[in-house]
């Protein structure tokens, strides 16, 4: 059974493996000053305009795709015979991947030799993009739907999200953060430190005073929590805070220089809700339960 691989453009991947065949993003929407834009991985953005107009007061907020969108992209693929994987943003941040099975529902009844599978990756930005990439890899290799399902829901319970960010008032606006949290930080002075949960939510680990100690801690819980025995890379994210995405990658490259590190710069899907200066190691490593 032939199958494609989506996912959502709440993925951050790298440029060469969105020329792989059989593999497509879903764009989304965003709000900037009013004005509803769409974001397409594969088109170019200007996202320093993006974090500048960030920096100067724009409120920024995005949308969900809408039901008839994946139907639309679905439907596309089934007529031609395709199965389809998708990789969803995490249900802990967003209801993607609860549309996007109704989607396959409805879809099913038209094509019900074909199968519609929605992954809750528990994942946004490079993690995502961890699992795109290892699920082309595995499809390479020959592996079935079902099997190449199996080991990406078993990467999941493995990948790891370390990030920092500038200010929490953006993670507040949106609702991830509370606002006793948001004001903390803000008080204080320091960069909140945060991770993607076992529960695909977002959890402040800790705090550091000052960029460079906040990249310290950083590395320091990839230190505690990765594993030798992987293939897939880790993903380095910066929000147009670029002296802090070399500093993480000049730094792990000293430790492991045998790593496969891929650098992106955070789309406006999730920029909307940590603002800029945000950046982010991401991995697969220990199981959440053996978690440092």
């Amino acid at each position: 059974m032939k199958y494609v691989i989506l996912t959502d453009a709440a993925c951050d991947l790298d440029p060469g493996v969105l020329k792989t065949a059989d593999l497509a993003v879903i764009p989304m929407e965003y709000i900037q000053q009013q004005e509803t834009r769409t974001y397409d991985p594969a088109e170019n953005c200007d996202l320093k305009s993006f974090y500048d107009a960030q920096r100067n007061g724009d409120l920024t907020k995005t949308s969900q795709i809408a039901p008839r969108t994946y139907e639309k992209v679905m439907r596309a693929w089934m007529d031609q015979g395709y199965s389809i994987l998708y990789l969803a943003l995490s249900g802990g941040l967003s209801s993607t991947c609860q549309t996007a099975c109704m989607a396959g529902e409805k879809l099913h009844v038209l094509y019900p030799y074909l199968q519609v599978i929605a992954l809750d990756t528990k994942a946004a930005t490079g993690g995502m993009g961890i699992l795109v990439e290892r699920a082309v890899r595995n499809r390479e290799k020959g592996m079935s739907l079902s099997d190449n399902t199996k080991d990406l829901m078993d990467a999941v319970e493995r990948l790891h999200h370390w990030f920092m960010v500038q200010d929490l008032k953006y993670l507040q606006r949106g609702g991830r953060v509370s606002a006793a949290a948001a004001a903390v930080g803000t008080v204080f002075q320091v960069c909140p430190l945060l991770k993607i949960d076992e529960k695909g939510k977002l959890q402040t680990i800790g705090k550091a005073r000052g960029t460079k100690k906040a990249v310290g801690e950083l590395l320091e819980r990839y230190e505690e929590n990765r594993t030798e025995d992987t293939e897939d890379p880790v993903y380095i994210i910066d929000a147009d805070a670029p002296d802090t995405g070399d500093a993480l990658e000049k730094k792990l490259r000293a430790l492991h220089p045998e790593l496969t590190i891929r650098r992106c710069t955070l789309s406006p899907i999730i920029g909307s809700h940590t603002g800029p200066g945000m950046a982010a190691v991401i991995h697969i490593g220990k199981a959440a339960d053996m978690e440092a």
